[in-house]
């Protein structure tokens, strides 16, 4: 997994309303998977929805999950395969990984995965790379995705289109509400919702609040950082690339709603569990973070998600390092 991800939005490779408005579910990833994985063309059977027991829209929701969560992608023919990240924390032989998603670290993991794919996961990339209001309604999250869209995709989007899109985010994000008319539907929380990045105020407010994030694992994190060295091709990282998205990169203290000082002692931890790979240096008021050593983020996440047996023999030291005991 040493190849480098893109994270710069291409304005011809926009994608808006392929979630048949079905948010993200509990072993969606794990169901499509081995459907894939079974018959490679699965998804444009007319049998799917059979195979995968859902409805028509819920067989393309699931498709466009997969690839937003970057855990498939397409192969040099157009065909679909799953992704490196996909066979580390979905293996095939279910021998490890994280396949019901019962590690909060693997809805971290999911959720960098797709705030980092602009061609993916469009929406969600803006909001969590360029929306920065802490307090909002969704009339002011659509309005100013739209504005975003006008002036960065080439493509025409139905203003209708964009308002689904919104109101989607904020309902897998945010945990729902207690209440007696709710539908069943919006009782059933995404698993994002469990990382409480947003969280709903009352009927038509939400709010985004920056925190230390002390419950972000650090290997996920090590997992972002180590994306971003790789993205950049930089063997240094100033707090400002590291805390603040630009066009051409995505920043984890965006990302994941950190402070400015939750971020710079995570980026210690990392440090201190990584010496041999990454160091701290605050010369003249400059805080930097650099790469002297190799830190890979497909090792990072085989380290994570190795079957017990393999990780439980590791040293204490190296097994903290990759985020064992994060």
């Amino acid at each position: 997994m040493g190849e480098r991800h893109d994270m710069r939005l291409d304005g011809a490779a926009a994608a808006f309303g392929r979630h048949e408005s079905f948010p993200l579910r509990y072993g969606w990833i794990a169901k499509g998977l081995r459907a894939l994985v079974d018959d490679a063309g699965i998804f444009t059977r007319d049998d799917a929805t059979i195979t995968l027991g859902v409805g028509k829209n819920m067989v393309s929701a699931i498709r466009h999950w997969l690839f937003a969560t970057r855990i498939v992608e397409r192969d040099d023919r157009g065909g679909l395969v799953v992704s490196p990240v996909g066979e580390i924390v979905f293996p095939k032989d279910d021998d490890g990984g994280d396949p019901y998603l019962e590690d909060e670290a693997t809805i971290w993991l999911l959720h960098w995965l797709m705030a980092t794919n602009p061609s993916g996961a469009t929406a969600i990339y803006w909001f969590f790379n360029h929306f920065h209001k802490t307090e909002f309604d969704s009339g002011e999250v659509a309005a100013t995705l739209a504005d975003f869209v006008r002036q960065n995709v080439k493509t025409r989007v139905a203003a209708s289109t964009l308002k689904n899109d919104a109101t989607l985010l904020l309902r897998m994000y945010a945990p729902a509400r207690e209440g007696r008319n709710l539908a069943v539907e919006d009782m059933l929380n995404s698993p994002l919702a469990v990382l409480h990045l947003l969280d709903r105020i009352d009927t038509r407010t939400w709010r985004a609040f920056p925190t230390a994030r002390d419950e972000l694992p650090l290997d996920v994190f090590a997992f972002a950082v180590a994306e971003l060295f790789a993205h950049l091709g930089t063997q240094q990282l100033s707090v400002a690339q590291l805390m603040y998205s630009e066009r051409d990169h995505c920043a984890p203290g965006a990302v994941f709603r950190m402070t400015e000082e939750g971020l710079v002692q995570k980026v210690e931890a990392l440090c201190a569990a990584f010496p041999n790979a990454l160091r701290v240096d605050r010369t003249a008021g400059l805080y930097q973070l650099y790469r002297i050593g190799a830190i890979d983020a497909g090792s990072i996440l085989r380290d994570r998600y190795a079957a017990p047996a393999v990780r439980d023999g590791r040293d204490a030291p190296t097994a903290y390092a990759n985020g064992v005991a994060a």
